[in-house]
């Protein structure tokens, strides 16, 4: 299977591709999203295939289901905001994004599933990785009988000096 940039045409939406034009995204080939499904036991829908790589096409990013969504229309793409959130949803599940959410109201999709934290631009509500990954904490809480820690999410909020 070739590179070629995937489109959904407007008709039926119905996938096709654009042989000869290079693609506007700078990561994963159209054929990688098939496979990245498949090996987490995802049947690879056209619809996950379509928001797959508009998701994994251009490298790390944190992106909403809003985000998505918009994405996906600009892309003429036929889906709608419930199928986006289902999708990321089963692709959170199967391992393939990482949830972090913001205040409890606001959920970033994360294409980096690697151990890491994150900064929070409130002025621009934008979700950038800490790039130190040398970054720990100094120490541990007690942890309840019974329970283990799943994973650790750190979130620093920054704001512009006022």
């Amino acid at each position: 299977m070739s590179d070629e940039v995937p489109h959904v045409s407007d008709d039926a939406g119905q996938i096709a591709r654009s042989p000869g034009h290079q693609p506007a995204l700078t990561g994963c080939p159209w054929h990688d999203v098939n496979e990245m499904l498949q090996a987490a036991g995802l049947r690879p829908t056209r619809q996950r295939m379509a928001l797959g790589w508009l998701l994994f096409g251009k490298g790390a990013r944190h992106l909403t289901a809003e985000m998505l969504y918009e994405e996906a229309t600009l892309a003429k793409v036929p889906v709608s905001l419930a199928t986006v959130y289902n999708t990321l949803n089963q692709l959170t599940d199967a391992g393939l994004l990482r949830q972090v959410s913001v205040d409890g109201t606001k959920t970033y999709f994360d294409t980096n599933v690697t151990a890491h934290h994150h900064f929070y631009l409130e002025n621009n509500h934008e979700l950038v990785d800490i790039p130190d990954p040398h970054l720990v904490l100094s120490k541990m809480p007690d942890i309840p009988e019974g329970y283990e820690i799943a994973r650790i999410d750190m979130v620093v909020r920054l704001r512009k000096k006022r």
